[in-house]
């Protein structure tokens, strides 16, 4: 029987981020890749989220997607039955950040959002991926159909989510940290303290992939999920 797999996009992204892992895991998962664009905030995010699941099922999520999942597991603990993070981090967001993503949204809002994706380009994946269609090209086009006040709502949800590193350890089910090993925004040593927190979590790094390896090294993501899928 298939598993249930709810499949949590990233910022700017859309379904087509986990294509290749819902086509290539279809044998054994059925899979649900929710729209992330229409709350500004993560408790509304899970809530809607929840509400379309199936009443127990896996959950991955990717970058934004892996705030939103520790978000679901603070509400329903019981409806997760293993947990695969992608490329995120437990910890909050630092002034900083909350700072530039205000003048993102404010870029965005204010008739500019054509400039913010490309922007971003640079931090989202790996250097050699950037100007490849499959990869870079991607990118740039799920994030024209987020569009200006999806991504607005997303950076709200982002910036005001909270730390979930007191969390790491009530995790009580198989559980998968993958980061790329090119990842810039949240790197191998912040995933590897996501890890280090679970007990028993397994970490791997994916060679040659910046921060979204689902798209960057779509064959060896999709592998690692078949094994956390049929792992017992």
């Amino acid at each position: 029987m298939a598993t249930p797999l709810v499949l949590l996009p990233g910022l700017l992204n859309d379904a087509r981020l986990w294509r290749h892992q819902v086509e290539a895991l279809a044998d054994i998962a059925d899979p649900l890749v929710p729209d992330l664009t229409q709350d500004e905030s993560l408790g509304a995010l899970a809530r809607r989220v929840l509400g379309a699941a199936p009443p127990r099922f896996a959950l991955a999520g990717l970058s934004m997607g892996g705030y939103l999942a520790f978000e679901i597991l603070r509400q329903q603990p019981e409806r997760v039955e293993r947990l695969a993070l992608l490329d995120t981090t437990a910890r909050p967001d630092l002034p900083e950040q909350s700072e530039r993503r205000k003048t993102l949204i404010g870029l965005a809002r204010g008739g500019r959002f054509a400039e913010v994706p490309p922007a971003l380009l640079p931090a989202m994946v790996a250097p050699g991926h950037q100007t490849d269609p499959a990869r870079g090209g991607l990118f740039l086009e799920m994030a024209e159909a987020v569009g200006a006040e999806g991504f607005a709502r997303q950076q709200t949800a982002i910036m005001n989510r909270p730390d979930s590193r007191p969390d790491l350890p009530k995790i009580a089910v198989p559980t998968l940290v993958v980061c790329g090993r090119q990842d810039t925004l949240t790197t191998p040593e912040t995933m590897r303290e996501i890890a280090d927190g679970i007990p028993r979590a397994a970490f791997v790094l994916i060679e040659d992939s910046g921060h979204l390896s689902p798209i960057e090294q779509p064959h060896a993501v999709s592998a690692v999920l078949r094994y956390w899928l049929q792992a017992r």
